[in-house]
């Protein structure tokens, strides 16, 4: 790092060669320049922690070989569509073919920069932020694809446009203004080994396509509005009732059934109790009340002993 004041030169020439752009953790100010649309061949591009304020320079997607940009620590607002056309970020075929299916991560927390250096052409040194913390790797290969804009004023939606980025392995929009869901799509950044979303108003829940990035080994949600993974919907009635329509009615005409039934047997008893005899209920039925056989014979016994009282009288 240096201590460089002032402004950036505004007077790139298109007949200009150059390829890397490290100017980080600086005291420069104002707008990044246009005339840097000129060097076509530009791959890398660091202006991190300076002082610029500026809108978000869309104009660089124009620079069709940039894979690494880095414009954390200043100051500006982002325009609503912003990746569109980073052509190199799109660019998978390479990077697979150098990867050989092992994480980048891993490979630069393990390999010495002669090991590096073997893989493919490298950038001299670059330093990242992710969780909050800075990690300077040195002579990195040019397969890393990365994009920092943490710690800006940028405002508004992610745009659902970033799974364009399909070589993209680090992605940090930390400490910003950013508002909205996360975009499903970002579940289709199968190459993304960092993810860090901290510190902004994102709302919604956390899509569940995210579980589709294999190689992902940091992620940070914090100090969001996020409310969780998303939830399954629940299963249609159709088939909810699919059982119940083989018999040819569901459970609700037996609850029915079964309610009526009780309310009317409860009834029933109540009537029965109350008045206690129950001739009436057994008449409803076809049944016929029992003759009252000793009522009948007390009554002829009582008669034929008067008739003898009178015969011996």
């Amino acid at each position: 790092m240096n201590t460089c004041h002032g402004t950036l030169p505004s007077n790139f020439s298109k007949e200009s060669a150059l390829e890397t752009l490290n100017l980080y953790g600086n005291q420069l100010e104002g707008h990044i320049p246009r005339s840097l649309t000129l060097c076509k061949g530009l791959k890398f591009l660091n202006l991190g922690s300076n002082k610029i304020e500026d809108e978000f320079p869309d104009w660089l997607q124009t620079l069709q070989d940039l894979k690494v940009l880095l414009l954390r620590d200043n100051n500006g607002p982002l325009p609503n569509a912003y990746f569109e056309k980073f052509e190199a970020m799109k660019n998978v075929a390479e990077l697979v073919y150098m990867r050989n299916n092992i994480g980048l991560l891993g490979l630069f927390n393990r390999a010495n920069p002669v090991s590096i250096r073997s893989i493919a052409p490298y950038y001299d040194s670059v330093i990242v932020a992710s969780k909050g913390n800075k990690m300077t790797w040195v002579k990195i290969p040019n397969i890393l694809v990365i994009i920092d804009l943490s710690r800006n004023k940028f405002e508004g939606e992610i745009p659902n446009v970033i799974d364009e980025l399909q070589a993209l392995i680090g992605l940090n929009l930390s400490h910003n203004r950013l508002i909205g869901p996360i975009p499903k799509s970002m579940g289709n950044l199968t190459n993304l080994e960092w993810l860090d979303l901290s510190s902004n108003m994102l709302t919604d829940v956390i899509p569940a396509k995210l579980t589709n990035l294999g190689f992902l080994a940091v992620l940070d949600f914090s100090n969001n509005h996020l409310c969780g993974p998303e939830q399954r919907s629940p299963p249609s009635p159709n088939n909810s009732f699919s059982s119940e329509e083989k018999f040819g009615f569901g459970w609700k005409p037996v609850a029915i059934g079964y309610g009526c039934g009780f309310v009317i047997g409860i009834g029933l008893g109540y009537c029965m109790f109350l008045i206690g005899k129950p001739r009436w209920l057994v008449m409803i039925f076809g049944g016929q009340p029992k003759r009252r056989v000793k009522r009948r014979t007390r009554v002829s016994r009582n008669h034929g002993a008067t008739m003898n009282q009178n015969q011996m009288s």
